[in-house]
């Protein structure tokens, strides 16, 4: 007679514990861009709302960023590196393809052999962590999750491409996911549109590097293209998180949408009627786009600044190279 499996068995409910934020010490202005793109900061400002951005330079890796920002969130959450029983990383711009980034940092903070796993979602990749973290903490198969979105986008990013060379920065943001005696984390709406690959996407395959011997590979991107599907189809999923968590946008404290462009956010919160009392981030126009790092950073500054309560509630989205998206809401830490 065959045997059963004794299945798992986690929390209720899971929640964000603490988040953490790290920002390269390099400052960027646009003024260090224009020269090489045949451009000016007003129009850059214009087109994306961007202002400045930092790029990692020595002793600023993914690892380094990724520590920082993690021993950040811990703090906020009151744990020790050795309370995480696992590490979800998200990035695209780690430069090994093996091993993952994230086992790299969970030696490094001296962690105790959590399971430990990189993701490859682009700009939505935090928010996909987000969503495995919860279902890890209430599935049983974690207790506490460190979830970090962490890129060094300056690597990728060609200085003459007059559509790109402004758009990306670097840094790293983290939280800490933990059981909860009350819904922390609502459902998450997330998919993928792979017939769109091509609209964000790296310029050169790591085949055609190594057969043509190319220099760095750099990151393409159809501009129309992203912002008429981030501003049409982004808003209705974002709604659809709102839904599925049973909450209406009146009732938001923060919408925290990704960093890609000033002028998406604003439409995005036109299509949503996202009240004044609303805080919306902004980090874009210091920081640019940090792609899988953007929305925890985004969410570290409005806490920082107290610009969102703690405790309150935040609509999150990201979206972007795949093309990909999840949303969520949650309840601040």
């Amino acid at each position: 007679m065959a045997g059963t499996i004794s299945p798992s068995t986690g929390a209720a409910h899971a929640r964000i514990a603490g988040v953490g934020a790290y920002r390269p010490r390099r400052v960027v202005p646009n003024s260090e861009i224009v020269d090489a793109i045949d451009s000016s900061d007003e129009w850059i400002q214009e087109r994306s709302g961007i202002k400045t951005r930092y790029f990692a330079g020595e002793g600023e890796s993914i690892i380094d960023m990724s520590e920082a920002a993690t021993r950040d969130a811990l703090e906020m959450a009151g744990m020790e590196p050795g309370d995480v029983d696992a590490v979800v990383l998200a990035t695209v711009s780690h430069p090994y393809q093996t091993p993952a980034a994230a086992p790299m940092l969970a030696d490094r903070m001296g962690m105790d052999k959590p399971v430990a796993f990189d993701i490859s979602a682009a700009c939505a990749g935090y928010c996909h962590g987000i969503s495995i973290a919860s279902d890890m903490v209430r599935g049983g198969s974690a207790r506490n999750v460190a979830v970090i979105g962490v890129e060094r986008l300056s690597d990728f990013t060609s200085r003459t491409d007059r559509g790109t060379a402004f758009i990306f920065g670097d840094g790293a943001g983290a939280a800490i996911v933990t059981a909860s005696d009350s819904p922390g984390i609502g459902p998450t709406v997330w998919g993928s549109e792979g017939d769109k690959w091509d609209v964000i996407a790296q310029n050169e395959s790591w085949i055609d590097v190594h057969e043509q011997k190319l220099d760095w590979p750099t990151i393409g991107m159809q501009g129309q293209s992203v912002f008429r599907w981030a501003v049409w189809s982004m808003a209705p999923v974002a709604q659809q998180a709102l839904d599925a968590a049973g909450v209406t946008v009146d009732e938001l404290d923060a919408f925290i949408p990704h960093q890609a462009n000033v002028r998406i956010i604003d439409a995005m919160c036109k299509q949503l009627k996202v009240p004044e009392h609303v805080a919306v981030a902004r980090d874009i126009v210091d920081s640019a786009n940090t792609s899988a790092a953007s929305v925890p950073l985004a969410t570290e500054r409005l806490l920082r600044e107290g610009l969102a309560p703690r405790g309150g509630l935040a609509l999150q989205i990201g979206f972007g190279a795949g093309l990909s998206y999840a949303a969520q809401v949650v309840t601040l830490p």
